[in-house]
Formats: C-alpha cells, sequence, structure tokens
C-alpha cells in the first residue's frame, strides 16, 4: 500500500465548494471529496505553519509544549517510522521554511526535492535586479519587513513565462515525476507540502481576474501588512484582496486535479491512501485583521478541510461531524499501513470513524498559538483563553454566532467555567 499527503497552506475550509462555496472553481477537490471521507469539523492544533507541520510529523499536540522551532532530536517522526519499516519516502515541498537545515524537518525521508523562492526565501541573491513593487504594495507607515519580502519575491519569479512555473504547479509536477521513477509503485510514502494559496496572492492570468470586480480600479495588493485592517485598507480593497485568494485557489485546484489524474492513470488509485488537508485558514478582516498576524483562534482560521480516500472505498461518499484534528493524521497513516503505533502518539486514527465502527474520537477539539492563546470547542460552543497581558478571554455560541461576533463571556460565567476548566485539565494531563 502507499500513502500521499497533498497539503496547501493558508486554505481556508469554507472557500471550497465540497464545504458549501457556491462561488469559487474547484471541481477536482470536489471530486476528490465525492470519491472520500468528508471531515466536517477538523481543527489545526497549533499554529501556525511549523508548528502545524510538527503536529503532522509527531501525531503530537504542541500548542502547550513549543511555538515556531525546529524539531527535537528525541521526537519520533512519521517519515523514520515508515522509514524502519521499509517504506521509499519522499517529501517535496516549496515552504522554504522546511528547507532550513536547522529545523530538521527532512528526517526519515529518503528523497527531498525544495522547490525554492516562495514569499520571503532569499532565493535569487542580485539586488542590482529591479522590480515594480510599488505596483503591487500598500504601506501603513510602519512596515519593515513586508516590502523587503515582496522585492524579494518578485525577484525570485521574475523568469516565470505561464502558470506552469508558479509555485503550486512545480510542486505536484516534481511529485509525477517521482512517482513515475519508482520502478515499484508499492510501499511509497509521499509528502507534497504546497505553500499556495499562501500570500503573495498574485495568482497568474486568467485566474487573477476570475473573481474580482471589474470595476475595481486599485492596485492588486498581493502581500499586505498583517493586522489590523482599520485605517490601512478600504472594504474595496479587502474584497479584491480576498478574490486574488480565491484565484489562487483555483488555480491550486487545477493542479492538484493533474497530479490526480497522472496517479490514476499510474494506477495508484487502487492502492493508496490519499490525504488532503492544510495548516490553517486565513482571516480577511471578519474580526478586524488580515492575515494571521493576530493569534486570534476563530473559525476562519482553525476550522480546517480533511478529505481522505480510502483505496477500498471506507468512508466513500460520506461526511462525518465528529470533531478531530490534525494529531490524528500520523495514526490514521499508522493504521492503515497496519504498522504498530509507536507511545506517546497524542491523535487518533480516523479510520474507525470511516468504518462506521465509531462515531466519535473526542467531546472537545483543543488548539492553541504557543504562550498567547488556547481554544477549546465542540460544536456548539468556543472558550478561548486569553495567555498575553491584556488579551481577553472569549466565548462564543457556534450555532447561533458562527461568525463569532457576540463575546458571551460575561453573559454565560457557568459555561464558561466549564469549558476553562476542561481546557486546562486536557493541558495539565498532557504527556
Amino acid at each position: 500500500m502507499n500513502v500521499i499527503i497533498i497539503i496547501n497552506d493558508s486554505l481556508r475550509w469554507d472557500h471550497l465548494g465540497c464545504y458549501g462555496n457556491k462561488w469559487i472553481k474547484t471541481p477536482n477537490l470536489d471530486k476528490l471529496a465525492s470519491e472520500g471521507a468528508v471531515f466536517d469539523y477538523c481543527y489545526s492544533e497549533g499554529l501556525p505553519t511549523v508548528p502545524t507541520r510538527t503536529t503532522f510529523f509527531t501525531g503530537r499536540f504542541t500548542f502547550p509544549f513549543r511555538g515556531w522551532q525546529r524539531l527535537e532530536p528525541t521526537d519520533l517522526l512519521l517519515a523514520e517510522v515508515l522509514w524502519n519499516r521499509g517504506y521509499n519516502s519522499a517529501m517535496i515541498t516549496d515552504v522554504y521554511h522546511l528547507h532550513k537545515p536547522t529545523m530538521a524537518f527532512e528526517r526519515g525521508f529518503d528523497y527531498t526535492k525544495h522547490i525554492r523562492g516562495h514569499e520571503g526565501d532569499p532565493f535569487v541573491v542580485d539586488e542590482s535586479i529591479e522590480v515594480n513593487v510599488d505596483k503591487y504594495y500598500k504601506g501603513d507607515g510602519k512596515d519593515k519587513s513586508v516590502r523587503a519580502q515582496l522585492i524579494q519575491y518578485l525577484r525570485n519569479i521574475r523568469h516565470w513565462k505561464s502558470e506552469e512555473d508558479t509555485f503550486v504547479a512545480q510542486v505536484l509536477k516534481e511529485g509525477i515525476k517521482w512517482l513515475k521513477d519508482q520502478k515499484k509503485r508499492d510501499n511509497l510514502f509521499l509528502w507534497l507540502d504546497c505553500f499556495d494559496p499562501h500570500e503573495p496572492w498574485d495568482p497568474p492570468s486568467p485566474y487573477n481576474r476570475m473573481y474580482t470586480d471589474p470595476n475595481y480600479n486599485g492596485k492588486d495588493i498581493i502581500h499586505p501588512i498583517p493586522g489590523r485592517v482599520e485605517g490601512y485598507l478600504t472594504p474595496e480593497e479587502i474584497h479584491h484582496i480576498k478574490m486574488l485568494y480565491a484565484g489562487k485557489i483555483t488555480l491550486c485546484d487545477r493542479w492538484i486535479g493533474f497530479f490526480l489524474d497522472k496517479v490514476r492513470e499510474m494506477g495508484l488509485f487502487e492502492n493508496s491512501l490519499i490525504i488532503f488537508t492544510t495548516d490553517h485558514g486565513a482571516p480577511f478582516g471578519e474580526h478586524g485583521y488580515i492575515k494571521k498576524a493576530e493569534p486570534g483562534l476563530y473559525e476562519e482560521l482553525v476550522h480546517i478541510p480533511l478529505i481522505i480516500r480510502h483505496p477500498e472505498g471506507l468512508g466513500a461518499g460520506k461526511r462525518f461531524n465528529a470533531l478531530v484534528e490534525t494529531t490524528e493524521i500520523f495514526p490514521t497513516i499508522l493504521d492503515f499501513l497496519k504498522v504498530p503505533r509507536p507511545l506517546r502518539i497524542h491523535g487518533e486514527s480516523l479510520l474507525p470513524l470511516m468504518a462506521g465502527q465509531a462515531e466519535s474520537i473526542r467531546d472537545y477539539a483543543y488548539m492553541g498559538y504557543f504562550k498567547r492563546t488556547w481554544r477549546v470547542s465542540d460544536r456548539i460552543w468556543s472558550f478561548t483563553l486569553g495567555l498575553e497581558k491584556g488579551r481577553p478571554n472569549e466565548l462564543y455560541n457556534l450555532k447561533e454566532d458562527p461568525g463569532e461576533k457576540k463575546n458571551l463571556i460575561t453573559k454565560e460565567p457557568a459555561k464558561t467555567m466549564e469549558l476553562e476548566l476542561e481546557l486546562r485539565r486536557f493541558v495539565s494531563n498532557l504527556r
């Protein structure tokens, strides 16, 4: 058997057709969802980019223990477990944070391929190359890094000629190449980690105008400064930025479809578990800020898509409302491959849910930003504990207030106490 993982970074669950979106075109992921199991209440345990990868690779909760940091020498990693079982593995990614050798995310993989140049990756070092950064940039008078990042990015992509040059296309084409190069198409573990649709939100034509307002005459602000939008971005600019993001989602969907078609042609659909998910979503002003600048653990950031296609049809075409988290990826893969589960894994396999042998694996979902905010939620209530000085606690009824606009922290003291106690007990019992 084989396992293929496809990650799209910063992908909002509510921006996919299979999760109810009516205006963004995602036919290939919708098709994958129709053939697989769709989890409606999946949450990202530790945020943002690097902590989530740590969770994926270790199967452990991270938010109470560590933030953005390298893997520890004592961590037992998914790729290492499978390497010890004779699996041929590859990680292909354009997430430049994973390229840094001190981060150690290559451990256990037989083959790694880094697609260089996304976001602020210092890939092209010739500072004499001129780029028109002001065409895509709007400052706030205090920015010290985004402009420099954008200049670097524009230098990195200056040679692009078509959508085949985009990062998501490069990653998925390299994935196809690696699969084709394997003499034996069994016992394969392929990790495809795409940074798109992460900012800069600059999809090529026709995706860059697929959803935008034709009457908009402002800039394509492809890399806005993270933080509060009031006094910085107009409602029209925020809408336009979000439409560029939507275009990039459709671009990602197109290349995921290209990859999956090739996988099907190679006969790998018959013996491969295919998992699609993300690390977190992306705020666009819903709570007053853009991008993941604030540790606000709202639904637009922490609620994520998860689709699993089992080769034997387990859970095919079904939706599951059980609470699940990013911790579940590691044990689900081991369960599928019948590999014994190591000690100290926090997550639970999703195969019993998919097989109809269980209705739930946890009563609450737990998540957080290290030393900043923690959250506990079920499908009805969400409680966020502010750990930083001056950051308030928050309580929302997700059924009555799905946009999380009415903080009930003072009106529901009993529920607040109940959930805070649950959250603190959970963290204190983690080992």
